[in-house]
């Protein structure tokens, strides 16, 4: 009997689930991405109405940063316990977080102009804004070269230590009763710390778990 000696080799099937995490993987979840993105567009809603009523500035003020801690943990919550939410951001990918990322560069500059006019503590604004410029600025930098998993890792420690130092430093000195900081209730600056803040720091915390499901941290390249 003879056989032929052409062969035709089929490539294997990869599912969608079967694709590293953090790797964009088209197509993305549509209606999950609709139902987010009206999620924001509500959140965002709220904090203007809040904080163009007056409601936010009648909130003492230390309860205005258990609402920041909730705008991050309630997200990251939500991730970790649904696998659709976990798939869609794989499919968003590392790269357009760090995309994301980058607003914290105009966010920097609302600080400065904020302690320029003596609006805000000084130990407050120099931090937090400082912070800011350098975490946009560092994922402004990462976007134009080849990233590792390292380099994202790298970014989001420090991006989250800038949240944790910029909220750290504003509550202390809201606890300190520094009449300055009512600056954070009213706008704009109330959409850094209640809106931008929150999903951020989601962000990082489910940027870090998408590395841990790679379980590759340290060489391989991230692709948009």
């Amino acid at each position: 009997m003879t056989l032929s000696s052409s062969h035709t080799v089929r490539p294997p099937i990869v599912s969608p689930a079967a694709v590293s995490p953090g790797m964009a993987n088209p197509p993305v979840d549509r209606p999950f991405a609709a139902l987010l993105a009206a999620l924001c567009l509500v959140w965002a809603a709220i904090v203007i109405v809040a904080a163009a009523s007056g409601v936010l500035a009648a909130i003492h003020l230390p309860v205005i940063g258990l609402i920041v801690a909730v705008t991050i943990v309630a997200p990251t919550l939500w991730y970790l316990a649904s696998p659709r939410f976990q798939r869609f951001m794989d499919r968003i990918g590392h790269r357009r977080i760090l995309m994301f990322h980058t607003w914290r560069i105009p966010a920097a500059l609302l600080f400065f102009w904020y302690g320029a006019q003596g609006l805000l503590p000084p130990v407050f604004w120099i931090l937090a804004g400082v912070g800011d410029l350098l975490a946009g600025a560092y994922a402004a930098w990462l976007l134009r070269r080849p990233t590792t998993d390292r380099d994202i890792f790298r970014f989001h420690v420090f991006g989250f230590a800038d949240f944790v130092v910029a909220v750290g430093t504003g509550l202390t000195h809201t606890l300190l009763l520094d009449p300055r900081m009512a600056e954070i209730a009213l706008l704009p600056m109330a959409l850094i710390p209640l809106y931008g803040v929150g999903i951020s720091g989601a962000t990082h915390l489910m940027a870090f778990d998408m590395l841990r499901r790679q379980e590759r941290i340290g060489g391989r390249q991230v692709r948009a």
